[in-house]
């Protein structure tokens, strides 16, 4: 590491992609101007909650373990406090604070148009529970708390809630579950081809003779709707 990264400061940085597992560099990248104070996470394992009649307590009977939550309070600024700020007001081509809150819409919140659903999401800061946190931004609340004499946004501060997004690999690792079943599985449609769908499993359609290979398929050019196909985990 060089000199300068020593005081370097390291901003909380969101990966936006285009697939369930991630894979290769994010399309897109938003970074927040102020790094958090504090941020929550909540691990929560949920029990069956059935009783017998005329009984005072129960067995703790274990369903399954909900997504981890990440509560994060994120701010945007543009009233001149900040050098963000300062470059904005002397025309330098920043984004305003709108702006900044229309693109974080649109990387985090908004459906997909190709996936028909909100983006994947990476979120990363520092070496911490942050390091690489697979997640889906569940919602955001939005308070505007100051304003230009036209009524313009001047800062606002997004409390945010993501939830961790697991693909079966990982999970099954940090269950420590046996099981050999680590793949995906789709059911073919009507105009799906293998490359096609291994781009959007694995985010690049170069691995359809591994998983023709894998299903046995004598002809990967023609897929029958309704077959279902197994796609293997890569190996890392």
């Amino acid at each position: 590491m060089g000199l300068l990264n020593l005081f370097k400061l390291e901003k909380v940085k969101i990966g936006v992609y285009g697939n369930r597992l991630r894979a290769g560099l994010p399309q897109k990248t938003f970074t927040v101007m102020f790094n958090p104070e504090s941020f929550s996470m909540k691990h929560e394992n949920v029990f069956q909650n059935l009783q017998g009649i005329q009984t005072s307590g129960r067995r703790a009977m274990y369903s399954h373990s909900r997504s981890d939550q990440l509560k994060l309070d994120l701010v945007i600024d543009g009233s001149g406090v900040t050098d963000y700020s300062l470059i904005r007001l002397l025309g330098l081509g920043s984004d305003s604070v709108s702006e900044q809150i229309d693109k974080f819409l649109e990387l985090c919140f908004f459906m997909d148009g190709n996936i028909h659903e909100p983006k994947f999401l990476k979120l990363q800061w520092g070496d911490g529970p942050l390091k690489e946190f697979d997640c889906r931004l569940q919602s955001v609340d939005i308070k505007y708390t100051s304003f230009d004499r036209d009524g313009s946004p001047l800062r606002a501060e997004l409390t945010t809630v993501f939830v961790e997004d697991l693909d079966s690999a990982k999970r099954l690792r940090l269950e420590g579950k046996s099981s050999p079943d680590l793949s995906h599985s789709r059911v073919v449609k009507s105009g799906d081809t293998l490359p096609l769908l291994c781009k959007e499993i694995y985010g690049s359609s170069e691995y359809y003779i591994r998983v023709a290979e894998a299903n046995q398929l004598d002809d990967f050019r023609n897929l029958t709707p309704g077959q279902e196909l197994v796609f293997p985990p890569l190996e890392t």
